[in-house]
């Protein structure tokens, strides 16, 4: 019977590995854009425990709520699995920075916010 394909009894299985090679660069790819995709939600919740631990801080400064105004504060971030870094507290007006552990151990990703009275 007649190859329908001439040559290709010599092939060395250069196809596969190329395959294989883009394969492997696709997947490194993603896992890239999985981490940094991983880091802007672990920025996000920062500040996120920033913001709410500021103005649990702000409410407790101005007397609306109980409590010293950065306990107060390390008591919110700490329900948002954050530890607060900083706290100031001047004039009714709190200033808040928070840390959040990777969870790989690839480092934190750190939040800050401010909080006082209306104007």
């Amino acid at each position: 019977m007649k190859n329908l394909w001439p040559n290709t009894e010599h092939e060395g299985g250069a196809g596969t590995v190329l395959a294989l090679a883009l394969g492997a660069v696709v997947m490194l790819l993603l896992l890239g854009l999985l981490l940094l995709a991983q880091a802007g939600v672990m920025a996000s919740r920062a500040a996120s425990a920033a913001d709410l631990a500021a103005v649990a801080a702000a409410d407790a400064a101005r007397g609306l709520t109980s409590g010293e105004p950065c306990a107060v504060a390390a008591s919110v971030a700490g329900k948002h699995d954050a530890k607060i870094t900083s706290c100031s507290v001047a004039g009714g007006v709190v200033e808040v920075g928070t840390e959040l552990a990777h969870p790989f151990q690839w480092g934190v990703a750190t939040g800050r916010a401010r909080a006082g009275p209306p104007p």
